[in-house]
């Protein structure tokens, strides 16, 4: 594919990939709203659909990452093939361990399941409530950090888009590298965990727009080898 093809779609797959999450976040919020494991479970139950639907956009939002990982690679090797290809390899491992979605079915079996093949109530709450705790011990996040980081400051360094723009992606996903760890071992919560996320959204939607409209510049490295 040509640089200005890769670039539209990843401009385009940018703004896929954030929609399916926020919707995939909204819907399982719903499907399992309430106070306490047993209520949860209730809820679930009551909107097992809302949870097929989050399943399927996990899935999408997995291959999503693995388009963006090709494309951005496609769009930076040229300024420095190896920590490109470091970069890619990040978001694919992202699009690989986002993909499980083992915790989110077994929160639905527990919640629906009935005769005798279903738990004791005891046993199907601590079972859901290992499995609510599940997601916020995924390396996802900070292994799209990580492929962020490398991308922005290749983006940076090629030129390939507006300065501006290039060091707000390196900042945000400086930021998340900084702070997920420190969530995944407990010592971060909100509501920094919260808002440490806007800046990054700022900057891929911005960047998804500039892809799809102008494209990507291609840095000297690679003029000087045309």
């Amino acid at each position: 594919m040509t640089r200005k093809t890769n670039a539209r779609i990843a401009g385009f797959t940018f703004l896929f990939y954030i929609a399916v999450g926020i919707t995939s976040m909204v819907l399982f919020g719903r499907a399992s709203g309430g106070e306490g494991v047993a209520a949860k479970l209730a809820t679930i139950a009551q909107h097992a659909t809302y949870i097929r639907i989050t399943v399927i956009l996990t899935l999408l939002a997995a291959f999503s990452a693995l388009v963006l990982a090709v494309t951005l690679f496609a769009i930076t090797r040229d300024e420095d093939p190896d920590l490109a290809m470091l970069a890619m390899m990040c978001r694919v491992a992202e699009g690989i361990t986002g993909v499980f979605v083992a915790g989110t079915l077994g929160l639905l079996w527990l919640a629906t399941t009935s005769g005798a093949n279903a738990p004791d109530t005891a046993t199907a709450q601590t079972l859901a409530a290992f499995l609510f705790r599940m997601d916020s011990w995924s390396p996802a996040a900070i292994l799209f950090a990580v492929g962020s980081t490398l991308f922005s400051s290749l983006l940076l360094r090629g030129r390939m888009i507006p300065v501006a723009m290039a060091w707000l992606g390196v900042f945000a996903s400086v930021l998340l590298v900084v702070i997920l760890p420190l969530q995944l071992v407990g010592l971060a919560r909100a509501p920094i965990t919260t808002f440490m996320w806007l800046p990054a959204l700022v900057f891929e939607l911005g960047l998804a727009m500039w892809l799809l409209i102008k494209g990507a510049e291609t840095p000297p490295a690679g003029r000087q080898s045309a």
